[in-house]
């Protein structure tokens, strides 16, 4: 037996009595397996609520949590406060926490784990009130604690009275200094508890679940409790990955890819629900969990698609907005945008992007140098070949070059070679040209691009 709840305590039953004994006291006992996995994710819970007290916390699995707390005192308004504060989170989150408040953080677990209340603030009190504990709070091995009983040593206090090198010869140099460590004798370092950079939840339906309406509401605790993580971090996320598991069939995924960094957490819900509606479930669903992607940085924004007063445009950011609705009810695929490529041929100068980066959509778009020259926006899909005369190019008549030429010779390595001369042109109309010349026999000229 590993924990028994009040009414098999009544019982008799105890932890570390065997299965047996513990079902020969109390035959209506109902006994679970227990889930390590389980235990370690309410623990990692429990640290990232207690963020909000101090920015220092520790984990000591498999039961324990450590919270630094000197700096919060002030803040709180004294350790009566936060320690009430501390219990009433604990008991919102479904846990009934032994808590305990000493100057050392081995002797706050040792008065934890007696199961009675534990308050030290003076270190000068710290070894009478731990005198009495015994020293199986502290987890030495069991063989340590037998050759301890068997000299009549049961508690810290008659530990503490023992000659230290005469007790590190006989019992281990490891428990000096764990007692030094209960005391405040010796340093107690632990690594600080860092908060994941993805989130990750899962939720068990009570009953199995076929309609995406009903997937939406299992679902509706996750998103709040993505939203409540994001706004802790100020942070937002450009993915977000919905697993739904089946009893025989292979999980269905649902990927949400954003174009813009989202931190609301109904928005993401509403967004999700449209990609939900074009699945088809092979079965019901018995539990689903929520991955997001890598966090960005928060104070995201961006313009809005209409001016306002435009078509009933506002300051919002529609044009995200849209871009999101546009991926989730048609697909990644339909809706894609463009990144630089760098390389000097111009119709190889971008390529297609399923959504913009992080670094992106967060902040201004790092550019490559602009060139010497000017470039127009709008290429051709291919260069469209001109006539000539007196090795002059014609279109509409004959066209005016304009400037020096920008020479591009490059693509030699990639079996895809240009040599070419372009030239801003203007023809008889005023519009404004990229043409350019092959620099290789029969020196042909090409239209490649429109200036706007």
């Amino acid at each position: 037996m590993i924990a028994v709840d009040e009414q098999g305590a009544r019982a008799g039953v105890h932890p570390g009595m065997s299965l047996a004994t513990a079902m020969a006291l109390a035959p209506q006992l109902v006994t679970k397996p227990r889930n390590i996995h389980r235990e370690q994710a309410l623990l990692e819970r429990l640290a990232q609520l207690a963020l909000r007290f101090t920015p220092r916390v520790s984990l000591a699995p498999p039961d324990a949590l450590l919270l630094e707390v000197k700096g919060s005192l002030q803040l709180f308004g004294g350790a009566a406060p936060l320690y009430r504060s501390w219990r009433a989170a604990c008991r919102a989150a479904g846990v009934r926490p032994w808590l305990a408040l000493a100057p050392t953080a081995l002797a706050a677990l040792a008065g934890a784990r007696a199961g009675k209340p534990f308050r030290v603030l003076d270190e000068a009190r710290l070894i009478g009130a731990l005198a009495g504990l015994p020293l199986a709070l502290l987890r030495w091995p069991p063989a340590v604690l037998e050759r301890l009983a068997k000299a009549g040593v049961r508690c810290v206090g008659e530990a503490l009275r023992l000659p230290r090198a005469g007790f590190a010869r006989r019992f281990g140099v490891e428990q000096l200094q764990s007692l030094d460590r209960l005391t405040g004798r010796g340093a107690d370092l632990r690594a600080s508890f860092q908060a994941p950079e993805r989130f990750q939840a899962r939720r068990d339906c009570s009953y199995e679940l076929t309609h995406h309406e009903s997937i939406l509401g299992a679902l509706a605790p996750l998103f709040a409790r993505l939203g409540r993580f994001l706004m802790v971090r100020q942070c937002a996320i450009t993915e977000l990955e919905c697993r739904l598991q089946h009893r025989h069939a292979p999980p269905t995924c649902c990927a949400l890819k954003l174009a813009a960094p989202a931190a609301d957490s109904q928005n993401l819900c509403s967004l999700l629900g449209e990609r939900l509606a074009l699945l088809r479930l092979p079965e019901p669903v018995r539990s689903c969990e929520l991955i997001s992607g890598q966090l960005v940085p928060g104070g995201y924004s961006c313009d809005s698609l209409w001016q306002p007063g435009e078509h009933g445009g506002g300051i919002r950011a529609e044009s995200s907005d849209l871009l999101e609705r546009l991926r989730a009810r048609l697909g990644i695929e339909a809706v894609h945008g463009l990144n630089v490529h760098p390389t000097h041929r111009p119709e190889s100068a971008s390529c297609r992007a399923a959504a913009p980066s992080a670094a992106q959509a967060h902040g201004a778009p790092r550019m490559p140098p602009w060139p010497a020259f000017r470039r127009p926006l709008w290429l051709l899909p291919a260069p469209q070949l001109l006539r000539a005369s007196s090795d002059v190019p014609q279109r509409h008549g004959a066209l005016r070059l304009l400037g020096e030429p920008e020479r591009i010779e490059t693509g030699w390595w990639e079996g895809e070679e240009v040599a070419r001369d372009y030239y801003c042109a203007l023809d008889t109309r005023g519009a404004r040209l990229w043409v350019f010349r092959e620099r290789g026999a029969p020196h042909r000229w090409f239209l490649h691009g429109v200036f706007g």
